[in-house]
């Protein structure tokens, strides 16, 4: 039996992996949740039918109201409840074999670290975290201790001989190995896959959501739809298997059953295929080195199908590249990368700003000249701060555009 903790529980990744715990509980024993607080009733729910020791909300002033949406549906269950971000790092660190960190956004990158110093294995879903703390993570972990959850990285980790990521180096450190050759990601395209960049314009936040194979939380598809979420997972990628950016590929796979591949020196290409579901990385990760029978349904290969594979179009979704760009120089580069798109991103669903503009708003923090600068030894302390300028920034932009988020002249965004 491997007892779970589980951070971000209400949202997308984290009920599914409440799913996963349920339907397996020969295997897996929630011993904490924790959640922002956006909603309480279902985490009053998860925790009835969990039954974790601990449960944590991040905002504080809810313990009351929490206590008693658990009452109501079990009187004789009475957990340990803790609140605000001191609550989360409780819950990152209690005794456990997995923490699944599945909290969106930067705020992961606190607990993130948490849970590697405590020794946890960390079932990664929060890419945030990795991305904008760089080796402040990868060197804190110790080989095989970040097992990822993002299908694409799940895809990679299976891709490569057979226990070679089991066996592990430090992430970072040249884990692929020297037989290969690149990586390669796939994306669905999104929603807007072969639109020009005029036909993008006039995109509104239904549109954005309207993923064709994925059923994701808002931010993350908003994410997918810009393509910053797939520019997002080249830095992971690069800080996961210690790959050069200049031998990670991204392809546009529209039917998302092929999750990425690695080519070997001889020509080899390993793929790994499964039906879209976030199951099956969930419980790979949390089940991790060994696989959960039954995950989910595999590939109907009595039925005939057609895979296709097309370039990216990068004039048009630039933000892979852009990744390259900004991951190359390290530091607290992603950090801006990150915040800045966070920001654009929730002006865009306010009304407060445009689908282009989020790009637009990205380009502008991480070019300003008054940005923060690239530190070889990171702290928490100067990621923090980096994340902090690159919001203010993005908002004094958002805030000037009127809605048009026009990226300003240089040196404009302090």
């Amino acid at each position: 039996m491997r007892k779970i903790c589980l951070l971000g529980s209400t949202g997308s990744v984290g009920t599914q992996a409440i799913e996963v715990c349920l339907e397996h509980p020969e295997r897996f024993s929630v011993v904490a949740l924790a959640s922002g607080g956006g909603n309480l009733d279902l985490l009053a729910e998860q925790a009835v039918a969990t039954r974790p020791a601990l449960v944590a909300v991040a905002r504080e002033g809810l313990l009351d109201q929490l206590r008693e949406a658990i009452a109501r549906r079990d009187p004789a269950y009475s957990p340990q409840l803790v609140e605000g971000m001191q609550g989360i790092l409780e819950a990152a660190v209690v005794s456990c074999d997995v923490v699944l960190n599945g909290i969106t956004g930067s705020i992961g990158l606190e607990p993130t670290l948490a849970a590697l110093g405590a020794g946890r294995t960390l079932a990664l879903a929060n890419k945030e975290s990795l991305i904008i703390g760089g080796r402040l993570v990868t060197d804190l972990a110790r080989p095989g201790q970040i097992v990822p959850v993002d299908s694409e990285h799940c895809a990679l980790a299976q891709c490569l001989q057979p226990g070679q990521f089991a066996r592990g180096a430090r992430p970072g450190d040249a884990l692929a190995g020297p037989d290969v050759k690149r990586l390669v990601l796939t994306a669905s395209g999104g929603p807007f896959r072969g639109r020009s960049r005029a036909e993008l314009e006039t995109v509104d936040v239904a549109a954005a959501l309207n993923h064709p194979t994925w059923s994701m939380g808002p931010v993350i598809t908003t994410n997918s739809a810009t393509l910053v979420n797939k520019a997002l997972e080249v830095i992971e990628a690069h800080l996961l298997f210690g790959v050069p950016y200049d031998r990670i590929d991204v392809v546009v796979h529209p039917q998302s059953l092929v999750h990425s591949m690695v080519e070997y020196v001889d020509g080899t290409t390993m793929v790994q295929a499964s039906p879209p579901s976030m199951k099956l990385p969930i419980a790979w990760a949390l089940g991790f080195p060994d696989r959960v029978p039954g995950a989910i349904p595999g590939c109907d290969w009595t039925r005939a199908s057609t895979w296709t594979f097309e370039p990216l179009d990068e004039t048009v979704f630039e933000a892979v590249a852009l990744a390259r760009t900004y991951g190359a120089q390290g530091g607290v580069q992603p950090a801006l990368f990150n915040a800045a798109n966070e920001v654009a991103v929730q002006a865009f669903f306010d009304g407060r700003g445009t689908f282009l503009g989020i790009l637009d708003t990205i380009k502008a923090v991480c070019d300003d000249p008054a940005r923060p600068q690239a530190e070889q030894n990171l702290t928490l302390e100067a990621v923090l701060a980096a994340d902090a300028w690159a919001r203010q920034a993005a908002a004094r932009i958002v805030d000037a555009s009127g809605g048009a988020l026009v990226a300003p002249a240089a040196g404009e965004a302090r």
